[in-house]
């Protein structure tokens, strides 16, 4: 089975496109990185996962939205038919409705949250700018179903040959260099600094320092690419691929399985090691 993490774009060119980090578990505590591939489309990375015969994922996207917002707007309850009305709007009409939603709500909440955010420190789902993760779950999710990903807790799929799990690189990311910055796609905020807490976060994966208990195998090529990517997407790609170790670790835990949490919101979902 290969595993991979996949740093997401809604929009993906060939100047900023979406990353996979594959890799494969050896032994007990060691993820080994394998290399990392690009996909300039939407389209391209879709083939890719339906072509690939056995594969669990951590995706870098939001698998659902909040309980609170899909109630206000009386959208379905359940989460299948959830995203297929989802999948139906356009984006437009998705900016449209979340504006009036949050337009309507007090300064300091105009967003609604899914629980996971929380733990997690994720942006709510809801969000269609800076990140546009509402846009990335709107991409993303019905290429999934198209892979016929079972996505534990949320979505059967066809068979279990293809798992799909919520990653936020993020999480993992401040557990290791707390809430320095490590990445900008803005060229002029590339710094030394940011290299430098790449370079800080790279040796801690490598070191195995997180609770996942994992460490990061890379050669010295590998490394270089990592700390060369100034937007940080291949570290978070790798970030990702780590937290779906952890998943696949614990594939055959209590409820759904991959280390979820038995009792989280079957609409909302979950972020795998949150």
């Amino acid at each position: 089975m290969l595993l991979f993490g996949c740093d997401f774009s809604s929009a993906p060119t060939a100047r900023k496109p979406i990353v996979v980090a594959t890799g494969e578990q050896s032994g007990t505590d060691r993820v080994v990185l394998r290399g990392l591939q690009r996909f300039s489309t939407l389209d391209a990375w879709g083939e890719w996962l339906c072509t690939t015969p056995s594969w669990t994922g951590g995706f870098d996207f939001p698998f659902s939205l909040p309980r609170e917002l899909v109630e206000q707007l009386r959208w379905p309850l359940q989460w299948e038919p959830l995203m297929a009305h989802y999948a139906g709007l356009s984006r437009a009409e998705i900016r449209q409705t979340f504006a009036a939603f949050c337009a309507a709500r007090p300064v300091g909440g105009k967003f609604a949250h899914r629980k996971a955010d929380g733990p997690a420190g994720s942006s709510p789902s809801m969000k269609w700018v800076n990140p546009p993760v509402a846009y990335m779950l709107h991409a993303g999710v019905p290429r999934l179903l198209a892979a016929g990903a079972r996505i534990p807790g949320l979505h059967a799929g066809r068979g279990g040959d293809r798992i799909a799990l919520e990653a936020y690189p993020g999480l993992l990311a401040r557990e290791l260099i707390g809430r320095r910055s490590y990445k900008s796609d803005d060229l002029a905020k590339q710094t030394p600094e940011r290299r430098a807490a790449r370079a800080d976060l790279l040796a801690a994966l490598e070191a195995g320092s997180s609770r996942l208990g994992l460490r990061l195998a890379v050669t010295a090529p590998q490394r270089a690419e990592l700390l060369a990517d100034a937007r940080g997407d291949d570290i978070d790609a790798v970030l990702c691929l780590l937290q779906a170790a952890w998943g696949l670790q614990r594939a055959a835990s209590p409820g759904p399985g991959h280390g979820l949490p038995e009792d989280f919101d079957p609409l909302e979902g979950w972020i795998v090691s949150a």
